[in-house]
């Protein structure tokens, strides 16, 4: 008997081909996409990258902007059984460096204005066999290239364990880790959150979300296309022609950020939204002032989820029942979440403890780095997600921190370590400390707390446009304050908790 086929691309199929000329995408210059394209662009992508030698296994890197083919590439990768490494647009040469040299791939994908920059980075990989190009309005290398390339490809018969995609989060210690997600997580995750969030082919997804990451890769497009739900395709987020889009949409999807941004519009009202569904949050807290004065403007209560890369989704306010601000709702049916003491006892209701997680959901483990993998994960195969959390007599949980110094700005993951090693090199700075501090419009806002060797020897727009030519631009410093010294334990570590209190109303 054969084994089961876990390939993502070929569950997506079983619901697509069922109405193959339905409007699957529509953009926002009002192009189209239905089951045929899709099947037929995605094959001569995976036909073309497997006649240049791209095998099962290997990994395609995409530093690109957001467009239809972009997700066709993706599409490509998970049907020839390619992984796919995303990376964020924004992304400087120096970020990208470390992200080739580990992920080695056999193929790099880039704008063409990025193209001569890439090419003559100093990488230590020579696995790199060929650099392709695809723009935002889907020209490029790539496309052109497979367009001679053969319409039918069959697709890639897949274990449950067969790589899907290698994403990159940084740890604390400023090294990122690369995370290996199969095939068998994002099925079982996207099979779960369609079923739980009720998703028909009857529901158009307003999608404004990037796609290099969770949320907008695999979480929306996941329950889209596994329910055979239409999308309505917007390449960035703008509030305004959100709007316009919503009485043609019935789920949207964001982060907290897009909440207060669409709050700010003043044609946003409860008549825009009469044909919505529902709307979801997630990749950052959502506060508790978002959800009422949404709920107040709209109708609607936000259901707010809780997720991370190495798992997907975890848990979720239900579709039919209780909402609760200030809550991420019960686990999602198969994933087990429990909360422990640092002797990884269990905790009672509402206690605060550290949270972890299991289920088929979670990811096989961290790129190359087997003792790192080990160490975050129980005896009993838990995962240690590096959040504090209590869970309350109803099953809800609530996360109340991070036990890493992880920010979550705008959605977007920014570890301290990267940025304070960035401005510790800068000759007149002593050391630094960078927060995150709540912010209206992002969530939190990153914060660089700097102790210089001399008093007035650099000023605030100096030290953020050193780190400008380094790091993306969502990882810079909104504001750089300067003190005589940081505040310490007795054991010398810096006590960020403090900063944090320090400036909690530094944009208020």
């Amino acid at each position: 008997m054969k084994a089961k086929n876990y390939n993502l691309f070929s569950c997506f199929s079983e619901q697509l081909e069922r109405c193959p000329n339905k409007q699957l995408i529509i953009t926002e210059d009002g192009k189209s996409f239905n089951f045929n394209d899709i099947n037929t662009e995605s094959a001569r992508i995976a036909s073309y990258l497997a006649r240049v030698g791209v095998k099962p296994g290997d990994r395609i890197s995409v530093q690109v902007e957001k467009s239809p083919e972009s997700l066709f590439l993706y599409l490509a990768c998970l049907r020839a059984g390619f992984v796919y490494h995303p990376l964020n647009p924004e992304y400087k040469t120096t970020e990208l460096v470390f992200f080739l040299d580990d992920a080695e791939p056999t193929i790099m994908i880039c704008d063409d204005r990025n193209l001569k920059k890439i090419k003559s980075l100093r990488l230590k990989t020579q696995s790199i066999k060929s650099f392709l190009t695809l723009n935002g309005d889907g020209s490029g290398t790539l496309i052109e290239q497979s367009k001679s390339a053969e319409k039918i490809y069959k697709t890639f018969h897949t274990p449950n364990d067969h790589l899907a995609a290698l994403l990159y989060s940084s740890g604390t210690t400023g090294t990122p880790k690369g995370i290996m997600l199969s095939h068998g997580n994002l099925v079982s995750n996207a099979a779960t959150l369609k079923q739980a969030w009720q998703f028909t082919e009857q529901d158009v997804l307003l999608h404004a979300l990037p796609i290099f990451h969770v949320h907008g890769l695999f979480v929306a497009i996941g329950c889209a296309f596994l329910s055979a739900a239409s999308m309505n395709w917007i390449n960035k987020f703008n509030a305004k022609k959100i709007v316009q889009l919503l009485p043609q949409s019935t789920v949207f999807m964001g982060v907290p950020t897009y909440y207060t941004r669409l709050l700010s519009e003043p044609n946003f009202s409860k008549e825009i939204c009469s044909n919505m569904r529902v709307f979801i949050s997630g990749s950052a807290p959502l506060l508790e002032e978002t959800f009422r004065s949404f709920r107040n403007r709209t109708g609607h209560s936000i259901l707010e989820r809780y997720g991370m890369t190495e798992t997907n989704m975890n848990t979720s306010n239900p579709i039919s029942g209780e909402r609760k601000p200030g809550t991420v709702g019960p686990p999602l049916p198969g994933v087990k979440l429990r909360v422990v003491d640092q002797k990884n006892a269990i905790l009672g209701v509402n206690k605060i403890g550290n949270l972890q997680v299991k289920g088929s959901n979670v990811f096989m483990g961290y790129w190359k780095m087997p003792d790192k993998t080990a160490i975050d994960f129980s005896k009993d195969g838990f995962f240690n997600t590096g959040d504090k959390a209590k869970i309350d007599e109803d099953g809800y949980i609530s996360i109340v921190g991070r036990s890493k110094d992880m920010i979550i700005t705008g959605g977007l993951n920014v570890y301290p370590k990267e940025i304070e090693t960035i401005i510790d090199q800068i000759e007149c700075i002593n050391e630094s400390a960078v927060i995150g501090v709540p912010h209206n419009d992002f969530g939190e806002a990153v914060v660089a707390i700097v102790v210089l060797s001399q008093p007035n020897s650099i000023d605030e727009k100096t030290i953020i446009s050193h780190t400008k030519e380094k790091l993306a631009n969502f990882k810079l410093p909104k504001k750089v304050i300067f003190v005589e010294k940081l505040p310490r334990n007795t054991m010398g570590k810096v006590q960020k908790n403090v900063l944090r209190e320090m400036h909690e109303n530094l944009f208020n």
